[in-house]
């Protein structure tokens, strides 16, 4: 009877025990105020997808027969980033990430990108900031368009705002080369 009573006292220790070290250690502090930074970035997104040195390949293709080869396409890209709009110009990063072709006509161009634009060069070495948005192209090379920043890392901690695009070349095979004037607001 001994016996029984230790091992009973024994199987309630265990269970009351097992609540308390289950739980996780949390503390809230209040945050001080934040100083918000603003930064404006320029540069040349070459992204190409033909020849031996493709920056951009499908990765997966709708198994279909239409009149537009790319449609429902997905894309990995690691893009060069470039000071100038020649892609012999100064490289001061790369945007790796993912772009879906959605466009159904074969005269314009229609994506959602997901991308990480990281700088590898100057005073933002080792930073990045993150765009998440749909691009539309109804011709070539007119039209400005805007794109949302969601993120960022390093110098660009939090960071949020807008990429305006504005592509300056473009061929039938899907190369093209665009400029970005960013602005991030960041902490």
């Amino acid at each position: 009877m001994e016996n029984q009573v230790i091992f009973a006292w024994a199987i309630i220790f265990c269970l009351a025990v097992a609540p308390v070290y289950g739980q996780y250690y949390s503390r809230t502090v209040r945050a001080g105020p934040r100083v918000e930074k603003i930064t404006r970035l320029h540069f040349f997104f070459h992204d190409i997808r033909s020849g031996e040195n493709a920056t951009a390949i499908p990765i997966a293709s709708p198994n279909t027969t239409q009149d537009t080869p790319t449609y429902g396409t997905l894309y990995a890209m690691d893009d060069p980033l470039t000071m100038e709009s020649e892609l012999t110009s100064t490289l001061i990063g790369n945007s790796q990430g993912l772009y879906l072709d959605l466009s159904r006509e074969r005269t314009k161009f229609t994506a959602i990108f997901y991308a990480d634009f990281a700088f590898t060069t100057g005073r933002f070495n080792g930073s990045s900031f993150s765009l998440f948005s749909r691009f539309s192209a109804e011709d070539a090379t007119s039209t400005i368009r805007e794109m949302a920043i969601v993120g960022g890392r390093g110098a660009f901690r939090m960071a949020t705002g807008f990429a305006l695009l504005r592509p300056t070349w473009s061929n039938t095979i899907g190369d093209a080369i665009v400029e970005f004037n960013v602005t991030l607001y960041h902490y």
